[in-house]
């Protein structure tokens, strides 16, 4: 059990100031709830407040909406006890109802979640209502990393007001209790304003300070191009950045504060699509992998700003493997064997490796509109190394619009990403076989591996809460996937923005996402 620790007030609640936050990427919806986007994070966290916060400085959960919860016996139910006077912007009032209508909300088939969805619905029977303050949670079997992710934004609470108005309301404007009160929702290709909530006293334990944010507004505004987003910043029109590229971030370090927060989750990594002719042989997916130098690649193209991985897991992310347990080492002799003894030992005049007649040919899907400049050449470089390996790798540009059904119809053998996960559940999510994406449902399983060895492992791993088993059970997964070759990781991600001078109290929460609430900007 965890409980609320005493808090003082502080004294000087807001120093003021208007803040102007520049982001790379236009969120598909606001509601985070439905969507899974990094971007819709940076937007809705503003807004929404959890019912437990996750503590990037040491890992801990800590209390926030909730000031305790405990487990049953069975770990079929979780009981979380809610703070007292705390109100939606809205006026609605936060109680253990408003917990039920979150939870079902994110659940309901209606939703259309992407992201939220395919973490708990496997273990979610409902919310039971024990009193105004008290809420169970009850659960189909044990889901040990429940506190955890009802820490993240995609478990964020939101007004039942807000929420009854429909999906198609809440992504363009959401309504939460948090320190900021979103004004008139997205407007598209612009961004999205927000007014400070002087009613706001209830910020999570151990917060940078108490009461209102200091600032007095703040204001996303979308600048897709690095180019631009840059020059915004360099020339006053805006005080934030987000995304801020390798190179860049060395030449403005003189005239302006660069942060980084290494992300929780998968590392930015290929998925090789296992149900596909050419990587459905795991002797293909093992010399694509070992033929490559990846870090020597990372290490070219990011000048040092990202971390090479060496496993699926961050190393920001609780139970992730050590990188000995997980890295393959370059080996390009060895990945001529592999294929020579797939029976793609032959050469056309093209240098491609060849058999039955066919060229040994990988589509490799990215939607170029919602990539960075930087994951754009990273494709390009793969495709250059994969060239001397004998693969014909062809970069096929899929409108956002086609990803989602690009994705269910597997018309693809490889795929660059990177996924959020404050745990190694995340794993459950991409590699889970109920999470295989097929047409009529998107999964996150894009390599559309099945494996029903690692399907009961990660149901072990929910079914303790003794954190050593949970630990050796999430190694055993990792070292799996490892030797079935159904992930290629690359980098792990970085959350890297930069401020100018006058912003000052910028942090990150445990999702590696800019927070906002302790920032002052100085006039």
């Amino acid at each position: 059990m965890v409980a609320l620790g005493g808090c003082g007030d502080d004294p000087a609640t807001s120093a003021g100031g208007r803040l102007t936050y520049a982001i790379n990427q236009e969120p598909l919806c606001l509601d985070p709830h439905v969507a899974s986007q990094s971007v819709t994070t940076a937007v809705a966290r503003p807004v929404v407040d959890s019912l437990v916060w996750h503590d990037p400085d040491t890992g801990a959960l800590r209390p926030w909406l909730a000031t305790s919860w405990t487990t049953s016996a069975d770990q079929l139910g979780w009981t979380f006890v809610l703070r007292d006077g705390v109100r939606f912007s809205d006026g609605t009032a936060f109680d253990a109802e408003a917990v039920r209508v979150n939870l079902d909300h994110v659940v309901d088939p209606a939703t259309k979640s992407l992201g939220a969805a395919s973490i708990i619905a496997p273990y979610y029977r409902d919310t039971q209502v024990v009193d105004a303050r008290t809420v169970t949670v009850r659960l189909r079997q044990p889901f040990a990393s429940l506190p955890l992710q009802l820490s993240t934004v995609a478990f964020g609470m939101q007004s039942p007001a807000s929420l009854a108005k429909g999906v198609a309301a809440t992504c363009v404007s959401i309504v939460g209790s948090g320190p900021f009160v979103m004004e008139g929702g997205w407007r598209k290709g612009q961004g999205v304003d927000y007014k400070r909530n002087d009613a706001y006293a209830w910020p999570p334990e151990g917060a940078a300070h108490r009461g209102p944010a200091r600032l007095d507004s703040l204001h996303i505004k979308l600048i897709t191009q690095d180019a631009a987003r840059i020059g915004a910043l360099t020339s006053g029109q805006v005080d934030v950045v987000a995304r801020v590229p390798a190179l860049d971030s060395k030449r403005i370090e003189s005239s302006a504060r660069v942060l980084r927060a290494e992300a929780p989750g998968e590392n930015y990594s290929l998925y090789p699509n296992t149900a596909s002719a050419t990587f459905s042989d795991v002797r293909v997916r093992k010399a694509f992998r070992a033929g490559i130098d990846w870090d020597t690649l990372v290490q070219r193209l990011f000048a040092g700003a990202y971390r090479t991985a060496f496993g699926p897991l961050s190393p920001a992310t609780r139970f992730a493997a050590a990188d000995e347990d997980t890295a393959v080492p370059y080996d390009p002799a060895l990945a001529a064997r592999l294929l020579d003894e797939a029976g793609w030992s032959a050469r056309d005049g093209e240098g491609y490796r060849v058999r039955d007649g066919k060229r040994l040919t990988v589509r490799y899907s990215s939607s170029r509109a919602a990539e960075s400049a930087e994951n754009i050449t990273l494709s390009e470089q793969v495709q250059a190394e994969a060239r001397k390996l004998g693969f014909d790798v062809r970069i096929v540009d899929v409108p956002i619009s086609q990803v989602i059904n690009n994705a269910q119809n597997g018309t693809y053998e490889l795929m660059g990403t990177g996924f959020a996960g404050p745990d190694a559940d995340v794993l459950r999510k991409l590699f889970g076989s109920d999470g295989v994406a097929v047409p009529g449902r998107m999964g996150s399983n894009i390599a559309k591996y099945r494996n029903p060895t690692v399907d009961a492992m990660f149901v072990a791993a929910q079914r303790t809460t003794d954190e050593a088993r949970r630990a050796a059970t999430y190694a055993e997964v990792q070292r799996q996937l490892v030797e079935d070759a159904v992930v290629f990781p690359v980098y792990a991600a970085n959350t890297v923005i930069a401020t100018s001078r006058s912003v000052q109290g910028v942090t990150f929460d445990g999702e590696a996402s800019p927070n906002f609430y302790a920032a002052t900007r100085t006039r």
